[in-house]
């Protein structure tokens, strides 16, 4: 997909595509061939922000009035387009990105899946009515938009992270500015390029893109933003969700992840090693949602470890447009320094580096940002690498006597977001369900994902604030209103 002119992409503010106030872009790279160009992107500041704020103030006056229904016909004609456009959409999340081409047509999938899901909702949009206490008066709820929200999303899922946050909040009829990551706003160019040919009107959804500091706090501190849904590191929505509150936004937090599977001694091996090693190493592990530790039960500790190190070694790494690739590079060179990093920590804290750890600069590989999947045994959970987030191809091994030691260590990270076991025992599921502290569980099934109709986040570090996806979403993009009706003809 390489290009011989570079395109410099604009803002989408108020229906247009407008250039920043600064007068500055900034160049997009592939993270597999790194002195390919992407495009240039524009460089906005707090007052590219506030334009589209103000945008958004007057296209909410036309989308909040509209019914829910008709907002669903736009967020139909959407889909289709999406799934006219899938092919192209999901070679720009892996030029951007840098994901294999098989992840990126998924993830093509799933934002389309939480379209459908979205639009549906448009007519589902449930109050509920119940008896007064008072003579002749009719009680009931309905729902309102928040008004104008903020949606900051990451770099690892260019498109469907956007279209989880985006759908929703407009099927309830908010308007939006929409702030992706700096690193891969092609995707969103092209999301935005989809609602504009729908036919959404001019202002309801507003594309600036840039540096996330000055935009996401312009976001934060405009007193017209009633809320924010943001995804990405733990460090920035825990300062994102205290400073929104104290200006009473409404805000919702899905942040980082430490992810662990636990297999025991009954487990199908086989099942058990094909979801751990795609949850470690697809999409090069840079998911919220990545397998990364495994706590294997002892009597089959040593059968495991073969096994994985022999079902890694197998794993071919290259550019992902190339669909015999199974691992591709990180995203960026600060992924791939953080990585070297943590990979070079593990070792000096006395784990025992198993298999991979290089950094990959032979032939092809070096013009891009690749390090090899890497699997640590010996670990324990005084260790920063079973304690931080790695974002990356890099995969824990811990050694446990029994279930209870194995959720010991799964419990003991900061972190809550998903995790998984392997048994053929219900006893030991159901103690495992009712015991491990994150917010999504998986029996005999890989940790990654999830389904749109189903609430996604998780505990403690992992997040804060409302869940998003299923009928959670509408929960957070609109404000339960409750009504009194005394139809009574005179007074009582």
């Amino acid at each position: 997909m390489a290009t011989t002119q570079v395109e410099t992409h604009r803002n989408y503010i108020g229906g247009k595509w407008v250039e920043s106030v600064t007068g500055r872009t900034y160049p997009v790279h592939n993270p597999a061939h790194t002195d390919q160009l992407v495009g240039e992107f524009q460089t906005s500041g707090a007052d590219d922000t506030l334009h589209a704020v103000a945008a958004a103030k007057d296209g909410l006056k036309i989308w909040a009035n509209t019914p829910a229904p008709a907002r669903a016909n736009i967020m139909y004609k959407a889909l289709d387009i999406m799934g006219r456009r899938a092919e192209e959409l999901a070679e720009t999340i892996t030029v951007e990105e840098g994901k294999p081409i098989s992840d990126a047509r998924a993830e093509v999938k799933r934002a389309m899946a939480i379209m459908e899901y979205a639009a549906g909702e448009g007519r589902r949009m449930f109050g509920y009515t119940t008896p007064s206490e008072l003579p002749d008066t009719v009680a009931y709820t309905t729902r309102r938009p928040l008004g104008v929200v903020g949606i900051i999303t990451p770099w690892n899922f260019p498109l469907a992270i956007p279209a989880w946050k985006i759908a929703p909040a407009l099927i309830c009829g908010n308007a939006l500015v929409f702030k992706p990551a700096s690193a891969t706003p092609h995707s969103a160019v092209k999301l935005l390029e989809i609602f504009e040919e729908a036919g959404l009107p001019a202002g309801v959804l507003n594309l600036v893109t840039g540096p996330g500091g000055q935009v996401g706090n312009a976001l934060v501190e405009s007193p017209d933003v009633k809320g924010i849904s943001f995804t990405g590191s733990t460090e920035i929505g825990t300062d994102l969700y205290s400073e929104s509150a104290k200006r009473l936004k409404k805000v919702q937090a899905e942040m980082g992840g430490k992810n662990a599977v636990i297999v025991l001694s009954d487990a199908d091996m086989d099942k058990a090693m094909n979801g751990i090693v795609q949850g470690a190493f697809g999409s090069t592990g840079q998911r919220c949602t990545a397998t990364s530790r495994v706590i294997v039960e002892e009597s089959v500790h040593d059968q495991f470890v073969t096994e994985l190190i022999d079902r890694t070694s197998k794993l071919t790494v290259g550019d992902g447009i190339d669909p015999a690739n199974d691992v591709a590079p990180l995203s960026s060179q600060n992924q791939k320094d953080k990585v070297l990093e943590f990979i070079g920590i593990g070792a000096e804290e006395g784990a025992n580096l198993a298999f991979g750890g290089r950094d990959l600069m032979d032939g092809d590989l070096k013009e891009g940002y690749y390090v090899e999947p890497t699997v640590f045994t010996g670990v324990t959970s005084d260790m920063r690498i079973a304690q931080e987030e790695i974002f990356g191809p890099v995969l824990t091994v811990f050694k446990a006597k029994d279930l209870k030691e194995a959720i010991d260590i799964a419990n003991s990270v900061e972190f809550g977001l998903s995790s998984s076991v392997y048994t053929k025992d219900i006893t030991k599921a159901y103690e495992y369900i009712n015991t491990v502290e994150t917010g999504m569980v998986h029996v005999n099934a890989s940790t990654l994902g999830g389904e749109v109709h189903l609430p996604f986040g998780g505990l403690n570090s992992s997040g804060v604030g409302q869940r998003e996806q299923g009928t959670a979403a509408v929960d957070f993009f609109s404000e339960v209103i409750t009504v009194y009706i005394d139809h009574a003809g005179e007074a009582n």
